[in-house]
């Protein structure tokens, strides 16, 4: 078997981490500390965000929702809109009723559209240059093992500040309208455990403002370091997934890689999450191994995910959609950074047999990449333009790889979220539509999360 280790100038331009641009945008969080104060109710959270009636109930009005779609001769060309209150209560969506755009006791929205908060779905908020002075990303020979060889000089450093920039990239996550993130880890013998400690610890310190689950990454290799004993005492912590890196690239073998990762995680009752960037006859063989260890064990699909996973790019169109249809059956999710380039991703395909195909940022201005904006919206514009989703109906579709498959309406065209009862995260966008906000990559106005005004 050849080995298809890639380049690191290759990995960074296949993982999809370009397009600068870190302009934040105003919110209504003056305006709503202007109401709040006048009546009396508004406090300071624990995380900076805006507390309104002791984070018990308020009222927005002028809020926009997406109530329909237009039709010419069959095909949607429009999507309706119209005003709306909204009433939160306890971190939910007490109510949604008429618009009174003349009620003094509420938060003007301005008309803004509202969506469902953004989810990063695949990202390393342990390990940032963020939030410090600017630092371009080095490069040399090596591919994938000699990040690993940088990675093991610079981080005792990084640590030293990781916690203080987790929280700075969470902050710019927020600004472009996310409250969720799953952040892979490391777990490996130069950090040992305290990276993870170092993120909870950030991730402590913004619970009331946003959401996380924890992949622990062997990102030096499960064998290759030993990252073993690190990864058994990991997996007894607060995380969700066990991870891995390239079981073939790295630690020379996929069976005994995978079926320790399988292992670790049924014992545990951790899901899985493992980056896969090789290409070739390697990477192929990974997926199809790992598709038969699901199956045998039953309990972990919709629990696996495969990061990146670059084959899916490379394989011929029959094979890509046998392999799919696999993926789907087994529960198998795909997490896409939307590589651009010389490689496409099958996105569609994996659509096409249900699979469930998530995005996120990956790393941000960090030592992989110079490039992140923190924005999965601009993911969604990505795939929406790649795969030439330009009408409404697909723009508005695409919307859902930057929220976790929630949509304003469904494919008919039927009101589906918000409704009364639903938890009350989302954001307020400056667009008519969700085919616009993805066409035109909206400025994000404001983020609610449980009924908080964090942005």
């Amino acid at each position: 078997m050849k080995k298809s280790e890639i380049s690191r100038k290759d990995f960074i331009r296949m993982s999809g981490l370009g397009l600068a641009g870190m302009a934040f945008t105003s919110g209504l969080l003056s305006s709503a500390k202007s109401f709040a104060a006048h009546a009396g109710e508004a406090s300071e959270g624990p995380t900076g965000s805006l507390e309104i009636n002791g984070g018990k109930s308020y009222l927005f009005k002028n809020v926009r929702l997406e109530t329909g779609f237009v039709y010419d001769e069959g095909e949607v060309v429009h999507t309706k809109t119209e005003l709306f209150c909204l009433e939160i209560k306890d971190g939910k969506i007490k109510s949604i009723s008429a618009n009174k755009p003349t009620a003094a006791n509420a938060i003007d929205a301005k008309g803004l559209l509202m969506l469902p908060a953004f989810r990063d779905m695949h990202i390393h908020l342990d390990k940032t240059w963020y939030g410090g002075p600017w630092q371009a990303t080095r490069r040399g020979p090596g591919g994938v093992k000699g990040m690993i060889a940088l990675e093991q000089q610079i981080l005792p450093e990084m640590l030293k500040t990781s916690t203080y920039r987790a929280e700075k990239l969470i902050e710019l996550l927020q600004s472009k309208g996310t409250n969720f993130a799953r952040s892979h880890v490391n777990i490996e013998p130069t950090s040992k455990l305290q990276s993870l400690k170092n993120l909870q610890k950030a991730l402590e310190n913004k619970k009331g403002s946003f959401g996380a689950e924890l992949v622990a990454f062997p990102q030096h290799g499960v064998f290759y370091t030993d990252s073993v004993p690190y990864l058994k005492d990991a997996a007894q912590m607060d995380i969700d997934f066990i991870g891995g890196v390239d079981p073939y690239s790295v630690d020379g073998a996929i069976e005994k890689t995978i079926d320790f990762t399988v292992q670790l995680a049924l014992d545990n009752k951790k899901g899985i999450d493992i980056h896969l960037h090789e290409s070739g006859e390697s990477g192929l063989k990974t997926v199809e191994y790992l598709i038969k260890k699901v199956n045998e064990n039953p309990v972990l699909k919709h629990k696996t995910f495969l990061s990146h996973c670059f084959v899916l790019g490379k394989l011929e169109k029959t094979k890509q959609e046998q392999v799919a249809e696999q993926l789907g059956a087994a529960g198998i999710g795909i997490v896409s950074t939307i590589p651009f380039g010389r490689l496409i991703m099958p996105i569609p395909t994996l659509y096409k047999y249900n699979v469930k195909v998530m995005t996120g940022n990956d790393s941000i201005v960090d030592h992989w990449s110079s490039m992140g904006t923190g924005s999965v919206l601009e993911k969604a514009n990505l795939m929406a333009q790649l795969y030439g989703y330009a009408t409404e109906l697909p723009l508005s579709r695409s919307l859902r790889l930057a929220t976790g498959h929630v949509l304003p309406l469904d494919d008919k065209g039927n009101q589906q979220w918000p409704k009364a009862g639903d938890a009350a995260d989302f954001v307020l966008i400056d667009a008519s539509c969700s085919a616009e906000a993805v066409a035109r990559i909206s400025p994000v106005k404001s983020l609610i999360n449980k009924g908080q005004i964090v942005y």
